[in-house]
């Protein structure tokens, strides 16, 4: 896919490829916009309860976790991606930070942010949210050059984790690893504005 195809490129956007450094992570700030090439896994519900619980079937260290549960074609003995659009992510909330923590997970990408837990367990451990564009889920199977593999099949093809190859997946960054949170900004800016709303008039 021609870099730019379907999404347009400014010249500003943030290379990465995966995997990631704890360096390369802690220079990003929330709003830069990230191009991501290289490797990545797919886990939503079933995998971080399992992470919890079991030793990974893969080597997270310095991976891109995406929420995404993909819809899957199997083609010519392997499988090919034709949607891979984002899930919310504040349902791994309970298990995040810990999942960060412990496989050295460097990103995590999904819709709609994370919470507080999240945001300091990136902020500890060097990670980052990466805010992924709802509605762009044949757009970004275009971004998918190869299925590597999959684990867990046995929770069903949604929820297993796939690990893929990708190239120019494009995100923003929303939270960062210096405690910044673009979610949390808009929470609190629109607090302020209920706020007002909720004063009496006279």
């Amino acid at each position: 896919m021609a870099a730019g195809e379907g999404f347009a490129v400014t010249g500003q956007e943030k290379q990465l490829v995966a995997p990631l450094t704890e360096e390369q992570v802690r220079a990003l700030k929330v709003g830069d916009v990230v191009l991501i090439s290289g490797e990545m896994y797919t886990g939503r519900d079933a995998v971080h309860s399992y992470l919890m619980k079991h030793e990974a079937p893969a080597d997270l260290r310095g991976s891109v976790l995406y929420h995404c549960g993909p819809v899957v074609m199997k083609e010519n003995g392997g499988y090919r991606i034709t949607a891979a659009g984002p899930t919310t992510s504040i349902r791994e909330e309970p298990y995040q930070a810990d999942i960060i923590k412990r496989y050295g997970v460097r990103a995590v990408m999904g819709k709609g942010g994370m919470g507080r837990r999240t945001l300091d367990g990136m902020k500890e451990s060097g990670a980052v949210y990466l805010n992924a564009i709802g509605g762009a889920a044949q757009y970004y199977a275009r971004c998918i050059e190869k299925v590597i593999d999959v684990s867990l099949m046995e929770f069903g093809v949604p929820e297993a984790m796939w690990h893929l190859r990708v190239r120019d997946f494009p995100a923003i960054v929303t939270m960062d690893a210096h405690g910044n949170s673009l979610h949390a900004d808009v929470e609190k800016a629109s607090a302020v504005l209920l706020e007002k709303l909720a004063e009496p008039v006279f």
